[in-house]
């Protein structure tokens, strides 16, 4: 049914990893891009690649904590940025060892529908604050992060990947 894939065995990821990759994130998620529905949440992409891979690193805290950091980056309401990456570390914390299961193909449509479901949980607090609906073109950019799903994936591994040796010696 699901095509073979190579196994890797991958080395302890370090917290500068984790850390370097949130600080990436967040320099892309703040250039002036021309049109922000089309660009992926790329802090809320690392933060479920994490949340997924390292349920026990990053959780809960990190995601309230760097939602935090992009309120305060992009000046809009304090919180809502907070909210969503809280509730989104949740629902991939929850689903990670499903996750993992899968090829990526079916991984970036799990994905899809978190990153979806953060946004709209950023949409009904600016809401509830008395913004605007701003359209039904918001979808597009949670979509793109999940197309980049496996890229991400492969970027955010090479750190931990070992080099394949072959060792004559070894019985394993």
């Amino acid at each position: 049914m699901f095509a073979e894939r190579p196994q890797y065995i991958l080395l302890p990821v370090r917290i500068g990893t984790i850390v370097l990759s949130f600080i990436a994130a967040l320099l892309l998620q703040f250039l002036p891009w021309p049109d922000l529905r089309l660009v992926p949440d790329f802090v809320a992409l690392t933060l479920t690649f994490w949340c997924v891979r390292q349920p026990r690193l990053v959780g809960l805290g990190v995601g309230w904590f760097i939602g935090l950091i992009m309120d305060a980056g992009n000046g809009v309401l304090l919180g809502q940025h907070a909210l969503a990456y809280s509730l989104l570390a949740f629902a991939a914390i929850s689903l990670s060892r499903r996750i993992l299961w899968f090829p990526w193909t079916l991984q970036a449509m799990h994905v899809a529908i978190l990153l979806v479901g953060a946004m709209a949980v950023e949409v009904v607090v600016r809401l509830a604050a008395g913004a605007q609906f701003p359209g039904w073109t918001l979808i597009v950019g949670p979509l793109i992060g999940a197309l980049l799903w496996p890229v991400i994936s492969f970027v955010l591994l090479v750190p931990q990947r070992r080099a394949v040796e072959v060792d004559e010696t070894r019985p394993i």
